[in-house]
């Protein structure tokens, strides 16, 4: 399943926290991902993974949702990886799978990351009920990552991508960003409550 959203679009915000949750609600597992019977989705809190680096600007996307998370979700406690402080980069990818699999082995992981796409695509934040491929865009091959993906389209695809790291305007990215970090703390807000509503009933 999957889920597109222009940054001009007035409700991209509540478009990223409805399609997460109904992501996270509904998840089919698909071929080479998590036994589904060990994974609590609708009630495990997720973990995040914003992946990127802050010295290319269109590689900033996932250290810059990172750094906005980690201020809006103070007090709920929530796994995150990858800020600007400390980002996720290629060279993390590889120890960053196995910690989480050692680590959050019964928890749902969100991964962020900035992609490239066709030219018509730049602007829009995808939302998938399937891993990350972090690097892909750069021609690399890291493996997958995490169980649902959050990508925003950043730059246009083309030979040997220079447009991702060059030419892509901080405006696009920061925007992108706050939408996205907007969507999933209001997300994470709101399952908190949801849980603790449980609780007292």
């Amino acid at each position: 399943m999957e889920y597109a959203f222009h940054i001009y679009n007035k409700l991209a915000t509540d478009g990223v926290s409805m399609a997460t949750d109904k992501l996270l609600n509904g998840k089919i597992m698909g071929a080479g991902m998590r036994s589904p019977s060990k994974i609590d989705w609708k009630n495990q809190p997720p973990v995040i993974v914003c992946i990127g680096s802050d010295l290319a600007i269109g590689d900033s996307l996932g250290p810059i949702v990172g750094s906005m998370l980690k201020f809006k979700t103070q007090g709920l406690g929530v796994f995150l990886y990858g800020t600007l402080a400390a980002p996720i980069t290629a060279k993390e990818i590889r120890y960053m799978r196995t910690f989480l699999q050692e680590t959050h082995k019964d928890s749902p992981i969100i991964a962020v990351d900035a992609a490239v796409g066709e030219a018509g695509d730049i602007g829009l934040i995808k939302l998938h009920d399937a891993p990350m491929m972090p690097g892909a865009g750069a021609n690399k091959q890291l493996g997958a990552l995490g169980d649902i993906s959050i990508m925003g389209i950043v730059a246009e695809k083309s030979i040997g991508n220079y447009g991702l790291l060059n030419t892509t305007r901080l405006n696009l990215v920061y925007s992108m960003s706050e939408i996205i970090s907007d969507g999933l703390s209001a997300l994470l807000w709101e399952r908190c409550e949801r849980k603790n509503m449980q609780k007292q009933a």
